[in-house]
């Protein structure tokens, strides 16, 4: 059932196909916000997720754009306010996540900082015309507690991208917040989607129960953990918070370090 905590806002989540994105679209839209699901490649995947919305009473459609393409970034904005109206909710969730470090190939950071961090500034400039004028807008972009130093091999270049995403809100929310705007982040730990789930099933079993054991919980996120906090962000309730990082993690205690 539909609530109304978002109703009357229209909210743009890209990388909403599947997992964490998937999860942020369908909260939105069954707390009353219209929602347009982002896609890159996955169009059936997306057309469930606004299958769900709508058949839980909600308003959904789908747009495909890869948010690496600033052209194509702009040409969905723009067909969002045209066929909503208006954008007050920007959730930033589309990345991807390649392996490596710096004795690898400098090419693995070059794609994922086009998706990871171009990505969601051509997304939050495209929509500011918007958000400005109206003098009203949330953003949300999604992070990574990979950003903040836990001991996890083989991550460093993307956590260097959602660092960036931590200083880029961070910056924003300084620069946006007389026009009404707030800009946060949320960064999870390991959650269950399909991009973390794809291993062989004993490798995966082994993992899972290492990062549980690890967890102050004693569980990893699932991404409806993720999609709570995101809501609560993107609803007038966080009117007063901007510039913040949120860990969703459990309880993750294999930090290298929290100094940052």
């Amino acid at each position: 059932m539909v609530s109304d905590s978002l109703r009357g806002r229209v909210a743009l989540v890209t990388g909403a196909s599947r997992g964490i994105g998937a999860a942020i679209a369908t909260k939105l839209g069954l707390s009353g916000a219209r929602v347009v699901c982002n896609y890159s490649r996955s169009g059936e995947a997306a057309s469930r997720v606004v299958s769900r919305i709508v058949e839980g009473g909600g308003e959904a459609i789908a747009i495909r754009a890869d948010v690496s393409s600033k052209v194509e970034v702009e040409a969905m904005v723009e067909k969002v306010v045209e066929t909503f109206g208006r954008l007050d909710i920007l959730v930033n969730n589309a990345g991807i996540l390649i392996r490596g470090g710096v004795l690898d190939d400098i090419s693995i950071l070059d794609r994922m900082f086009e998706v990871n961090v171009k990505g969601v500034i051509y997304c939050i400039a495209a929509s500011l015309k918007h958000m400005m004028r109206q003098r009203y807008g949330r953003i949300v972009n999604i992070a990574s507690i990979a950003a903040f130093g836990t001991t996890s091999r083989n991550t460093t270049y993307y956590a260097m991208t959602k660092g960036a995403i931590i200083t880029l809100t961070k910056r924003l929310a300084f620069e946006l917040g007389e026009y009404g705007i707030t800009v946060n982040a949320v960064a999870p730990g390991f959650t269950k989607t399909d991009m973390t789930m794809n291993r062989p099933a004993e490798e995966l079993q082994a993992a899972i129960r290492h990062l549980e054991s690890i967890t102050s919980l004693r569980r990893v996120g699932e991404p409806e953990d993720i999609a709570e906090v995101v809501a609560f962000l993107a609803s007038d309730r966080a009117g007063f918070i901007t510039g913040q990082v949120i860990s969703v993690d459990g309880g993750r205690m294999d930090f290298f370090s929290r100094s940052a």
